[in-house]
């Protein structure tokens, strides 16, 4: 997303869904992970949150619904009333769509303020972006989720004004 905020926007990746454990009540009643709670201050201080993520067997990510259950569960929600961008994409044609709708139904339990328009789901991302750069390629796509951004920003904007 490097080049396409807006000047005044700036974006920082959390960690990685990967480092937080399976979650385990038994676990939970130790205390939390570094990575749970690490995460939930990066969502806490951030304005917004941009969630990108592939769709796997129609759904959500394991490892991504299982950061979401973490989270969760904390005393202090950290998605509670935070502006929520949700972009999805797959190599297939309905671009993660069925993953971004199932996104969507976790956040409204998460009480997060999810932005609706314009939504970003890309089909044949595969051919659109190059992985090892980490960068859209596609230009169209490009102004796409630049359009997005611009609109999230403002989105986010009237929410930290409240």
């Amino acid at each position: 997303m490097e080049g396409l905020v807006p000047p005044d926007t700036q974006i920082t990746l959390l960690g990685s869904v990967g480092d937080i454990p399976h979650y385990d009540a038994d676990l939970q009643a130790e205390g939390f992970p570094a990575a749970v709670t690490e995460m939930a201050h990066a969502i806490r201080s951030a304005d917004g949150v941009i969630v990108v993520t592939p769709e796997y067997n129609y759904s959500v990510p394991g490892v991504l619904k299982n950061a979401l259950d973490w989270l969760s569960r904390l005393p202090e929600a950290p998605f509670g009333g935070k502006p929520v961008s949700l972009m999805t994409g797959s190599p297939g044609p309905i671009a993660g769509a069925r993953a971004q709708y199932h996104l969507r139904q976790i956040m409204v339990f998460l009480d997060a303020l999810v932005f609706t328009k314009p939504e970003v789901m890309v089909g044949g991302i595969n051919t659109k972006v190059d992985v090892d750069a980490g960068v859209i390629t596609d230009e169209a796509t490009r102004t796409f989720v630049a359009n997005h951004l611009n609109a999230f920003a403002s989105f986010v904007k009237r929410f930290s004004r409240l």
